[in-house]
């Protein structure tokens, strides 16, 4: 329920400012590894909406509606409302070694979120939890960056730190006594603490379309690296798409 009243504050107030507001919209591919022994990659369509009215936002895959905040030309923050979704997922039949392993669900996180930007540094942290109650836990997760230029070619590159609790590594990467086998012991992983750096890249064709580009790659917490399920301790995961720029 707390997901569909976010949404829809979200596009209520989209709508509900006088002065015109700029939107990039896209949709490109999307890929990113699985750690998991012989799981494929998860490729599929990802939609790319930016948009920040001091209201609302949206930022690529992840929205949120403005509770409490301020914005003025050298600094702005802003406490939030925010739902992402969550692409970690397998199921039993990906590969031999998940055999007799419960599928894990992808799932919708939403929390709150403080945002703070000054000129071209930004900073984020926010705590989310599950929405779908998939895998019933909660994550804190930090971002900052640095937006500079090249030529025509802008960069965002960031550092980012997510601590996930005992039950999300348990979730995604625990295994039950049930589903223990001579190969795949038992186990129950602790908090742990995933790093990660990525950074947008943005390249103008004409005065609304450019090309974007994201690289990002994860280093999974030691709690996660020890799994039996887990071959590969990184995740790598890239998107590519064509952004159309806009105001109403």
């Amino acid at each position: 329920m707390n997901f569909f009243i976010l949404l829809f504050l979200l596009f209520t107030s989209v709508f509900a400012q006088e002065e015109k507001q700029k939107v990039t919209l896209g949709l490109g591919p999307y890929i990113q590894t699985q750690p998991y022994h012989g799981v494929a990659p998860i490729f599929v369509p990802s939609p790319v909406i930016f948009f920040d009215n001091g209201i609302a936002y949206v930022r690529w895959t992840r929205f949120g509606v403005y509770f409490l905040g301020e914005k003025n030309d050298d600094f702005a923050w802003g406490f939030s409302l925010t739902a992402q979704p969550r692409p970690y997922s397998y199921k039993a039949s990906d590969s031999q070694a998940l055999t007799g392993m419960e599928d894990k669900k992808s799932s919708l996180e939403g929390g709150v979120a403080l945002s703070m930007q000054a000129d071209k540094l930004s900073f984020e942290i926010m705590i989310l939890s599950d929405i779908l109650d998939r895998h019933d836990a909660w994550i804190l997760k930090s971002e900052i960056g640095y937006m500079f230029h090249l030529g025509s070619v802008s960069f965002y590159p960031s550092a980012i730190f997510i601590y996930e609790s005992h039950d999300f590594i348990d979730y995604y990467y625990g295994v039950k006594a049930n589903e223990a086998t001579s190969f795949r012991p038992q186990y129950s992983g602790h908090n742990g603490l995933q790093v990660g750096a990525q950074t947008y890249i943005s390249y103008p064709l004409t005065d609304k379309l450019s090309a974007f580009f994201n690289i990002r790659v994860d280093k999974l917490p030691q709690e996660a690296s020890n799994s039996p399920l887990v071959k590969d301790g990184y995740i790598t995961s890239g998107l590519a798409s064509l952004l159309y720029t806009f105001e109403y």
